[in-house]
């Protein structure tokens, strides 16, 4: 396994001086955003996409530091029933899957989307509830006319272009656990994994060990993001867990995403970095700081360093012993 960074966090940063950051903090690899929610601070598909020797350039400045990247990034939502909307998340991921295929990035993370509850709808709706009826009603309509249509034709087109879609399992859009994963793993192809992140997994209170464990039977998982979360006990049973206020609002939400460490201990992330190894992912680990209590440099320094302590670096040998 790798450690690296999604570099978003280091958005103001000039491109190779953010690279120099990250090797400084001793990362392999990098996930850099293309556009869309993460923006496109160190990589813009418009300019590489025309310009054979701006690629060039811009993989050889990675890779004489040592350093890889393990995704591309564009994170979106191409089902938003403002078509205008939908329009540009759309174009985006179209340019990053063809970038990636020209980069020979093997990856890029994803969101599923969330259409909303009609034709002219205007935003989108995210049905979590079986009673009444129309959340169910809505929610199939979703699926059957949006979700699995777009995603059959552009997950298609994905493949063709030898890009695999790490999707990531998030509240407020139509694949946010492993099951929605997998029912659009089954209705599009292998094409589909998880962009797995244990701190959406807490809030929804789903074990991270024993989702791993569901979604590497089906070898479903495409890409890791190293990200913890801590649920406020006192809150939670005033908020629930399903809690909409801000995220700026710290003392009072149910729950925060803190830096790896920071919401469950060292043997809970062995524990997770030993359940990748079981079903087989020996991939990256890419820290995502969205820890309020913390800075960036004390998010990423602390994650970093809690990580080398649980990460499995060498391949498994045989066991000597049996």
């Amino acid at each position: 396994m790798k450690l690296g960074v999604f570099t978003v966090l280091f958005q103001q940063m000039p491109f190779e001086a953010m690279l120099d950051h990250v090797k400084a903090h001793g990362l392999d690899a990098v996930e850099i955003g293309t556009g869309n929610y993460p923006g496109d601070a160190h990589c813009n598909p418009d300019v590489l996409l025309e310009d054979a020797d701006a690629r060039r350039k811009w993989k050889n400045a990675i890779e004489d530091r040592g350093l890889m990247v393990s995704a591309l990034s564009c994170h979106g939502n191409p089902l938003h029933p403002n078509k205008e909307i939908a329009k540009g998340f759309h174009e985006t991921y179209v340019k990053t899957v063809k970038l990636a295929q020209l980069l020979e990035i093997p990856v890029i993370n994803v969101f599923s989307g969330c259409p909303g509850d009609h034709e002219d709808a205007k935003y989108p709706n995210w049905p979590i509830s079986a009673w009444p009826h129309d959340y169910t009603e809505v929610l199939e309509w979703q699926w059957r006319e949006k979700v699995i249509p777009y995603w059959r034709e552009w997950g298609t087109f994905a493949a063709r272009h030898g890009v695999k879609l790490a999707f990531e399992m998030h509240g407020g859009f139509s694949v946010h656990t492993p099951a929605t994963l997998l029912r659009l793993r089954e209705a599009v192809g292998e094409v589909v994994g998880a962009n797995f992140d244990p701190s959406h997994m807490y809030w929804q209170g789903i074990d991270p060990i024993q989702a791993i464990r569901v979604l590497g039977k089906e070898n479903a998982i495409h890409h890791f993001h190293a990200k913890d979360t801590i649920i406020d006990p006192t809150n939670v049973n005033t908020h629930g867990l399903l809690d909409a206020q801000s995220f700026r609002n710290v003392q009072e939400r149910s729950w925060i995403f803190r830096t790896v460490g920071y919401g469950h201990d060292l043997k809970h992330w062995a524990d997770i970095v030993s359940a990748l190894r079981l079903v087989g992912y020996d991939y990256v680990l890419s820290i995502e700081h969205e820890d309020a209590l913390m800075s960036v440099e004390e998010g990423v320094r602390k994650g970093v360093a809690n990580l080398k302590q649980v990460i499995l670096n060498d391949p498994v040998t045989e066991a000597w012993w049996a």
